[in-house]
Parts: structure tokens; sequence; C-alpha cells
């Protein structure tokens, strides 16, 4: 059987973020979302997904980027003079090779973050991260032993597999040099996969099959999602995106992706898509609906 999690990242980053997913779930083929804990728009995030019970919403741990949830003097060596988290990947990714940060430290913030979410009425289903700082085995271990005092019990591969698409697509066509970032990106990262799943085992975590979206970012079209959904193997697959309603907010917020939020929205629910999810008798799940039933 074919079984495909669709899951926005960065829910309650700003409101057209929020407005975007919602619109995904309840017009088109999105089943999940990972909500930001130390989102902008985290307190409308949290109401809109209390009121839309059949969309599963996970915790997307935040380790690059923004304000910290934690006490900035109880993870002192993952926050800047000023308390503010990383402010990239590449910044996060320095500090780990020199040694600076603490597991404790990445673990103390992100059970915040969870704590945040359960607070306000949320059950996580799964977690994942911003930036896929999880690749990263201090993270993830940090993340694994969170996801163990919360009794969570899935978290996505972060790895995309070989089985994702090929560039394809009239947005992908347009933007050839940003799909092939994107694909040395997900290529250099490969070699983590091994830590990765040896430390989900020793947590007992749950992970899909199979992972795409990295390659993808931000040039999800209709046609590109429809070739994911035909050329899907059996198994439990998860689908990354970022949908969202461009508006003033997002054009001035701090992200890449703009625009091709919008694009992304548009495709997830256009009527071919959903076509094909039939016509290829693939079923849409969510990541409480995986937990439960793997």
């Amino acid at each position: 059987m074919k079984r495909l999690i669709v899951n926005a990242d960065d829910f309650g980053f700003t409101r057209g973020v929020n407005t975007g997913i919602l619109r995904a779930f309840q017009s088109g083929i999105l089943t999940s979302a990972t909500l930001m804990a130390n989102g902008d728009a985290f307190d409308e995030a949290v109401a809109m997904a209390l009121a839309a019970p059949g969309l599963g919403v996970g915790c997307h741990l935040v380790a690059v980027g923004g304000r910290p949830v934690a006490p900035p003097a109880e993870i002192a060596s993952l926050v800047d003079a000023n308390g503010m988290l990383p402010r990239t990947l590449t910044d996060l990714l320095k500090l780990l090779m020199r040694g600076r940060v603490k597991v404790e430290h990445v673990e103390r913030e992100f059970r915040a973050q969870v704590e945040r979410l359960c607070a306000a009425g949320i059950t996580p289903t799964h977690l994942d991260s911003h930036k896929h700082s999880h690749t990263q085995p201090m993270v993830m271990t940090a993340l694994a032993r969170v996801a163990t005092l919360f009794n969570i019990r899935a978290v996505r591969n972060p790895f995309e597999s070989w089985r994702a698409p090929v560039i394809t697509g009239l947005a992908a066509r347009a933007r050839r040099g940003g799909y092939l970032k994107q694909y040395v990106m997900s290529a250099t990262v490969a070699p983590r996969a091994r830590a990765f799943h040896r430390i989900a085992r020793q947590h007992g975590l749950r992970t899909p099959d199979f992972f795409c979206g990295v390659r993808l970012t931000g040039l999800l079209d209709p046609e590109a999602v429809r070739r994911v959904i035909e050329g899907l193997p059996d198994g439990t697959t998860e689908l990354m995106c970022h949908p969202g309603v461009y508006d003033d907010e997002l054009e001035r917020a701090a992200t890449r992706l703009k625009g091709e939020r919008q694009r992304e929205l548009e495709a997830l629910i256009d009527e071919s898509v959903r076509r094909a999810v039939t016509a290829q008798s693939v079923r849409l799940i969510n990541y409480q609906e995986f937990a439960e039933h793997v």
C-alpha cells in the first residue's frame, strides 16, 4: 500500500503561512504540519490547529533562527551574547564542529519548545527540525531524548530517498540552479543517515520509509507534486512542503521562501493533484495515524 504524509513546515511562522497551511488542509492534500514554538504567529496557529482536529500537528524544533523558548541563561552554549539562537544553520554547524554547544542545552531548548505546545493544548504527533538540524548527531540525540520524555513515537527521517523525483515542473525548470544547490545539500548530509537511524532505534522512534521535498523546496508546482505522487513506492512517504499566503508580513519575514509558498499552496489544492492521489490509490495519512498503525 502507498501511504503519503504531506507535512507543512513552519506553522506559526507568520499569519499568512498559517492561513496557507489551513487552506491546504481544508481544500487540498495536506495532512500534517509542524508548529514552531518560537514563531511570531504561534498563538494563532494553535487556535487554528485546535479547530481542525483532523490536522496532525507536530513540533518543528528550532535550533536555528530567532528567540529561544527556554531562558537564555539555561542554554548559554546555544545562544549568542544577545540571547538569540544561531542565525543560520552554518552558524550552528560551526559551533558544533568547535565543540562549543552542549547537548544538554539543545535538549533543554527542545524540551521548552515541546512544553509550550503541550501547555497550549497541542499533543505533538511527531518531531522534525527547522533547517533539518537533526541531521547532526548531537542535535538528533537531544531530539530523541525529548521525544522519549514526552512519549512522542515518530520523527521525520530527514534524509531524502534516492527515489525522490528528479527536477520537474515549470517552477523547477525555471530555477534549475536552486534545485541543483538543494540536490547537493541533500547528498552532502547523506553520510549521517546511519547515525540518525542508530539513535532513532535506540530510543524506539519510528520514521516513515521514505522522505522527499528537500530538492524541491520552493519549487513545488502541480506538475512536481503529481510526479511525486505518481512515483511513490509501497510503504509510507513524507512529502515536506512550505505552503503559505504571500503577503506583506511574509515579504518582510526572515525567509528565502516568499512567493514560492503561495505557489506551493496552489499546487497542494490543485484538482489535478487530487485526481492523481485517487488514480494512484494513495492513502493520505498524518503522523498520528502513522505512529499508531506502523
